[in-house]
């Protein structure tokens, strides 16, 4: 009898421990507040790294974006979020006029903030404690000799989303690298209006050779058909994936996409955030999620995970 209840007394200690453990996961809140447009596919993997790292640590995770890029929506969704005091927050960073003094708000009410994605030349000015992303600049400048070295003299950067510092980072890094011969060509994300433009600028110089995008999905699809319906032989790259894209990159109709790797960008944060508020633990600076430049060669490969929404 006093082994049963011995063993009655341990389960139900444990139960009680497992309980408490439960209780303790679900009391962790995690807020994301990016600039993602809804209609970019990009933002669709990283929001699955972020409901993945919510599923895998039991935490009570948000997501929220505006519904365009839009600074001002945006800061007021990182103000909504500090009044909730979670145990973490993660921003992303796109313009650190219009949301610094809300992301230092948060630092100042003791809210442990990662930033994600865009934010590497400005995150420590404003106390954020880490970055997950990539280094926008060099990336750029690593886009512009890998196209540079591939025979291009003239070239047009397209932004789909002029006033995003990480965008207009990896066009002037993308001058550097590639010689300085490039203009960038500003557009909305509206794919259409994108293939219009780069179909409209490459009509109108002949000399141009080369065209490197920013968003593979949003902006790289609709070039790599603009390209081909007038029989170009420009040259293109472009930053980020997407199934279509690696596929035009498999059949020889782009050089390259630019993997950041987003997926992790949403996941790590969470996951790190979470640790934070339970265990105190945080690493001890920037993880570099990207630039993997993504030719041919492994492009066949990576579609899979892609279709998968986690490249």
């Amino acid at each position: 009898m006093k082994r049963v209840a011995s063993t009655i007394a341990g389960l139900t200690a444990g139960l009680l421990m497992t309980g408490s453990a439960i209780a303790d996961s679900h009391e962790t809140h995690i807020i994301v507040v990016s600039h993602g447009q809804a209609n970019d596919p990009f933002w669709s993997v990283a929001k699955n790294g972020v409901a993945q790292a919510a599923q895998d640590t039991g935490a009570n995770v948000e997501y929220r974006a505006p519904e365009t890029f839009d600074m001002v929506a945006m800061a007021q969704l990182i103000d909504a979020a500090v009044n909730q005091e979670p145990d973490g927050l993660v921003v992303t960073i796109p313009d650190a006029a219009a949301l610094g003094s809300s992301i230092k708000r948060a630092v100042a009410a003791g809210i442990p903030v990662i930033s994600m994605n865009s934010g590497s030349d400005v995150y420590e000015s404003l106390g954020v404690t880490l970055h997950v992303g990539q280094d926008e600049y060099p990336a750029g400048v690593a886009a512009g000799k890998k196209l540079a070295a591939m025979g291009g003299k003239k070239a047009i950067c397209v932004n789909h989303e002029v006033g995003n510092v990480a965008l207009d980072l990896r066009c002037s890094g993308f001058a550097e690298g590639f010689g300085g011969n490039a203009t960038v060509l500003p557009t909305s994300n509206d794919p259409s209006e994108i293939k219009a433009k780069v179909k409209a600028a490459l009509e109108s110089d002949a000399s141009v050779d080369t065209v490197l995008t920013l968003g593979a999905g949003t902006a790289g699809e609709p070039a790599v058909a603009a390209i081909k319906e007038i029989g170009s032989s420009a040259r293109l790259g472009s930053f980020d994936l997407s199934p279509g894209f690696l596929q035009s990159v498999v059949e020889g109709d782009a050089a390259f996409g630019i993997d950041q790797q987003q997926y992790l960008q949403g996941y790590l944060p969470v996951l790190f955030l979470v640790q934070n508020a339970r265990h105190g633990l945080m690493p001890g600076g920037n993880v570099p999620s990207g630039p993997n430049l993504i030719t041919a060669e492994k492009a066949a490969t990576t579609i899979a995970g892609a279709k998968a929404g986690v490249r």
